[in-house]
């Protein structure tokens, strides 16, 4: 589906991204692994057409490379981005209906599937989504960006400061939507979670692809966990 080619990105003179590579495969959670600054962020907005960058972006045989980040999200690509990026002043429910391409068009996903998934967010619909707790911000933003309908949706660390309980929520959340057939590009640093759920594991280092594999792969290579990826 997704495939990444040469990508090279910049912010400014200073060049981020160098010759990264890799694929996301149909109905596949791949983990895109790595210490801060590595460059793991910088791809998924690279992706987006967030950022300067050169190469090719090959969305389902079609190159993305030059297109603005809306029309990439209407290709089928959603983004959930560290910073959550809700709405605080308007409603759970109105952020949801704001994530929707058209609300004439029914998608694969209702508001009850996703009242369903995170009853929490179903208590509180017709509250400020600025009031709610970082936990359940979270739980909006992945929401809001489902009912967009993507194919693939590259979600940037969703279980930064989030309690362990609300972590193995979207470790749970995660595999459902492969369950329904969505493929996850999963930018984490929780090693736990992401060998857990994924189905292969990239690890990224000083802007390149250091390594490619599957779970069990990665946590039999002590070198590349020590080099690259442990504090």
């Amino acid at each position: 589906m997704l495939k990444v080619e040469n990508l090279h990105a910049f912010y400014g003179k200073s060049h981020v991204l160098h010759g990264v590579h890799f694929e996301v495969g149909e109905g596949e959670i791949v983990a895109l692994l790595g210490r801060n600054g590595s460059g793991r962020s910088t791809t998924a907005k690279a992706i987006m057409g967030m950022v300067e960058c050169t190469g090719v972006v090959d969305w389902k045989g079609r190159h993305t490379m030059g297109l603005k980040p809306y029309q990439i999200a209407h290709l089928g690509l959603g983004y959930v981005p560290e910073n959550r990026d809700i709405f605080p002043k308007l409603t759970v429910h109105q952020n949801l209906m704001l994530g929707q391409k058209s609300a004439k068009r029914q998608g694969r996903w209702s508001f009850d599937d996703m009242y369903d998934m995170f009853p929490r967010l179903k208590e509180r619909q017709h509250t400020d989504a600025g009031v709610l707790s970082g936990g359940e911000q979270q739980m909006l933003t992945l929401c809001r960006t489902l009912m967009g309908d993507p194919d693939l949706i590259i979600i940037d660390e969703p279980t930064e400061g989030l309690a362990p309980k609300i972590v193995e929520l979207v470790a749970e959340y995660l595999q459902r939507l492969k369950q329904r057939g969505i493929s996850v590009l999963l930018i984490e640093q929780k090693l736990t979670i992401a060998l857990a759920i994924s189905d292969r594991t990239l690890v990224m280092g000083h802007g390149s692809i250091v390594f490619q594999g599957t779970p069990q792969t990665l946590r039999a290579d002590a070198y590349i966990r020590k080099e690259w990826l442990e504090v």
